[in-house]
């Protein structure tokens, strides 16, 4: 069935910590892009505060190469985001373990959301079961980096984790999801419905609704878009840190 755990790590070397101390009111959210030539890009969401300053706090950051602008919905930007250091250079001096850091990847875990605090991140994910969390909560302790538990309960959804079914790469309650919201309007601009009415047409609580489409978009973005090419033209949206 499966676990839910919300839990932060203290580690200020964690990637664009060094953003979110600079703009403390902005909520930065961030989801790696696995990329076999070169560093992952990173797509990073700033959902509140001033934007120029994000922007501005890209460009002084140490840990970013480049940074596109992907578009604005609903008042949060979308930024893919380039590594200048390799996550053992960004994290080298306050990590030992790198490899084992790498190796967590390969755990029976996935992350619904990961926001960036000034001094570290804070994840919420489902873990397989409680060997595979307690693996990542040993691992930073051992590394002595406090690691803070704020929820864990059973997940009784049983769509995080299930295996794709289809093409889509979508789970069989995900496509349900974004069909029913389809069909009833949600996706329409303006919308032609509610969350809370599409979550009662799936039986299920608006909060997992949300949960379940989002993971669905996350899943269809990842499968159908080129997110190392960037949108639009990059002469307006690309921006590079000057070379010295």
């Amino acid at each position: 069935m499966g676990l839910i755990a919300e839990y932060e790590v203290g580690c200020e070397a964690l990637p664009l910590t060094d953003v979110a101390r600079a703009v403390p009111a902005a909520t930065l959210t961030v989801q790696m892009v696995p990329n076999a030539a070169g560093h992952s890009p990173f797509l990073v969401r700033a959902h509140e505060g001033p934007i120029d300053a994000v922007e501005d706090a890209f460009e002084a950051s140490d840990f970013v190469a480049e940074y596109t602008v992907l578009g604005v919905a609903e008042g949060t930007h979308r930024y893919q985001v380039i590594p200048a250091p390799s996550m053992a250079e960004q994290l080298g001096g306050d990590v030992d373990d790198v490899g084992g850091l790498r190796a967590l990847a390969s755990e029976n875990a996935t992350y619904d959301r990961i926001e960036v605090r000034p001094d570290g991140w804070r994840y919420t994910g489902w873990f397989a079961d409680r060997a595979a969390f307690d693996s990542f909560r040993e691992f930073w302790q051992r590394e002595g980096h406090p690691f803070r538990l704020l929820r864990l309960t059973r997940d009784e959804r049983g769509d995080i984790g299930e295996e794709s079914d289809g093409d889509d790469g979508l789970t069989t309650r995900q496509r349900e999801a974004v069909r029913t919201a389809y069909d009833l309007g949600y996706f329409d601009v303006p919308r032609g419905t509610t969350l809370a009415d599409v979550a009662d047409e799936l039986d299920i609580t608006p909060s997992s609704c949300s949960e379940r489409l989002r993971r669905a978009q996350t899943e269809l973005v990842e499968s159908h878009v080129d997110l190392n090419r960037g949108f639009g033209d990059k002469r307006d949206h690309q921006l590079k840190r000057p070379q010295h």
